[in-house]
């Protein structure tokens, strides 16, 4: 069978260059997972910036352009990856359907705004699902949350009651830039483990443009789609923390359950059961199962493996489509709108 072609614009650390990073798992960017796929074939990269292509062009050993309209139609690939920044994600990906380009890997967020983050979902259902466009939302495809969001589903600890949320990136950051930009992972993560649409209420602390303090945002969980004859079921409150001045990188999500929880996040993973207490009679206590996740998790190899899937399977649904980006972006607009 013949290699699917795929090729990238915007060659930055998400890329390319991360993959230089000796303690990141690997492959850890969309070159290094299409390089490691026996099923696709980098055949192109493209940026304005000399520098990153000319290092582009070494480290893969392909053709480098600085117009992305030259290299899509020199190479018409079946896969192309848009690593650019947000503001021109909708460009790239209009650009990519009018060429025909069958599958497209957009960068999170989706776009930095709601209005063409609706256009980009859009072009993905403008002629029956065609293009199929993936948001790299990686955690969808990392084996532990898979795993975390069967033993959710599966009510292993009972009926899901509520989910805390935390997220710290750096010392210097402003809170709506990690939120904005990281916030999208743990958004969509924690829609992803719970099958729902998760909308804002409130919000309270730090200003969002402040480079201290703590944010903290209130919101609900809901059940987009219910089955025929049942009762649509109460929210589940979700409580997130964004933290700013922190000197170190917080990504976690604790999902409290009848008979246990769940606790999951960046080198995470936890599963704590009910149990008769070993310290008062007639009480019970929550104690780890044991389980744990030590990967490989494969989140970026699994990515792609999707990405070839929907090239040979026309009409198929992504893991992580266009509309669970466009949802995260609701959701992202609604805590920066709110006042």
């Amino acid at each position: 069978m013949e290699k699917l072609k795929a090729a990238i614009i915007g060659l930055g650390r998400i890329a390319s260059l991360l993959e230089d990073d000796k303690l990141r798992e690997k492959p850890c960017t969309h070159a290094g997972a299409i390089a490691a796929d026996p099923d696709c074939i980098l055949v192109a990269g493209c940026d304005m910036d000399a520098e990153r292509c000319s290092l582009f062009a070494e480290k893969w050993n392909v053709p480098v352009y600085a117009d992305a309209a030259e290299m899509i139609s020199a190479h018409a690939p079946q896969i192309l990856v848009i690593a650019t920044h947000g503001d021109s994600h909708y460009h790239y990906c209009r650009l990519a359907a009018n060429y025909g380009v069958p599958v497209i890997i957009c960068e999170k967020p989706l776009a930095d705004n709601i209005k063409e983050a609706r256009k980009i979902a859009a072009l993905a259902n403008s002629n029956n699902g065609f293009p199929v466009i993936i948001t790299n939302h990686e955690r969808r495809y990392s084996q532990d949350y898979i795993r975390a969001r069967a033993v959710l589903a599966e009510e292993k600890l009972g009926r899901l009651l509520c989910v805390n949320a935390k997220l710290c990136m750096g010392i210097k950051k402003r809170l709506v830039d990690v939120f904005w930009h990281d916030g999208t992972h743990l958004a969509d993560a924690i829609m992803f483990l719970t099958d729902s649409v998760l909308k804002h209420k409130k919000r309270w602390g730090a200003k969002l443009h402040s480079t201290s303090g703590t944010a903290w945002l209130e919101g609900n969980l809901l059940k987009e789609k219910i089955d025929a004859g049942s009762c649509n079921p109460m929210p589940i409150p979700v409580i997130m923390e964004i933290g700013a001045g922190r000197d170190h990188l917080v990504f976690e999500m604790e999902f409290s359950c009848e008979k246990g929880r769940l606790h999951i996040g960046n080198n995470v993973f936890e599963i704590w059961e009910s149990l008769p207490s070993p310290y008062a009679e007639k009480f019970r206590s929550l104690k780890k199962n044991g389980e744990t996740f030590t990967g490989p998790t494969g989140y970026f190899s699994n990515m792609i493996k999707d990405a070839c899937f929907c090239a040979r399977n026309p009409g198929t649904i992504p893991r992580s489509s266009s509309a669970d980006g466009l949802r995260v972006i609701e959701y992202l607009n609604a805590v920066r709108a709110w006042k």
